[in-house]
């Protein structure tokens, strides 16, 4: 499977809207690619908490509606990226997962959030469920940035079938080298792929990290941007996970810690 994930850059004089024509406009160019990422709560920026409540959507909104079209339009899985969800009275980061006809098979609601020097935690209410998907590759789970930090919602994934992470991501550049150890660990521990896909630029101060990631299941890092806005590509198999599991088998070696 080909994979791309769009490392955006963020920046603070853009529209919501001049930001989804500048994504739209790198999404046109990859037609033949199986699977697309878009990063963190993107379209507002993540950091712009002022704006949170006034550009929140409900999942019947324009951008699921429009991106929904766009999966179908490139004819491939759409990791969309998260954005801030309105539902009743009560806000969520939301990440959306639409397959090649444009139907959406996955939505998670970020289970960790943020609040260190974050507003995240204030604004938004938490999502209580891990996600993992069916694809036509296999099972994929769903997590979103500051839920790297945190081992056991990837080994619940793992528990329900997941081959493949995907992690939408707004990590600031002061804790690069944690993400860099994040997204190995998070892969080799579980023999998983995983595909991150992070923002760069800067968003009301904060430089973002990018370094977007494709880890194969030994850890290794097999593409990865840098701090400059880019398509980060590759292509996987996810039989390797398989081979992997059966080749070093430390999954079968687990012993319950009470």
């Amino acid at each position: 499977m080909k994979i791309a994930s769009i490392q955006l850059e963020i920046n603070d004089a853009q529209s919501a809207q001049e930001r989804m024509k500048r994504a739209d406009n790198l999404l046109n160019n990859l037609k033949g690619y199986d699977l697309i990422l878009l990063p963190e709560i993107w379209m507002t920026g993540y950091n712009s908490f002022d704006r949170y409540l006034e550009e929140a959507e409900t999942l019947q909104g324009n951008f699921v509606a429009h991106y929904a079209q766009k999966a179908k339009a490139l004819n491939a899985y759409l990791f969309a990226g998260s954005f801030v969800e309105k539902s009743g009275d009560q806000f969520y980061n939301t990440s959306l997962l639409f397959d090649r006809e444009g139907t959406l098979i996955a939505s998670y609601r970020k289970i960790h959030l943020f609040r260190y020097g974050s507003k995240e935690g204030d604004l938004l209410t938490r999502g209580t469920e891990p996600i993992t998907v069916e694809t036509e590759f296999g099972k994929v789970g769903l997590s979103t940035c500051y839920d790297l930090r945190f081992p056991e919602q990837f080994r619940k994934e793992l528990d329900l079938g997941a081959k493949l992470f995907l992690v939408t991501s707004a990590w600031p550049l002061a804790r690069l080298a944690h993400w860099n150890l994040f997204n190995a660990a998070r892969a080799v521990e579980n023999q998983c792929f995983l595909v991150s896909c992070n923002c760069v630029g800067s968003n009301q101060g904060v430089v973002l990290g990018g370094h977007s990631q494709i880890v194969d299941p030994w850890g290794n890092v097999i593409a990865t941007g840098d701090e400059h806005e880019a398509v980060v590509t590759a292509e996987i198999d996810l039989e390797t996970v398989d081979k992997t599991r059966e080749e070093f088998p430390q999954l079968k070696h687990r012993v319950p810690i009470n």
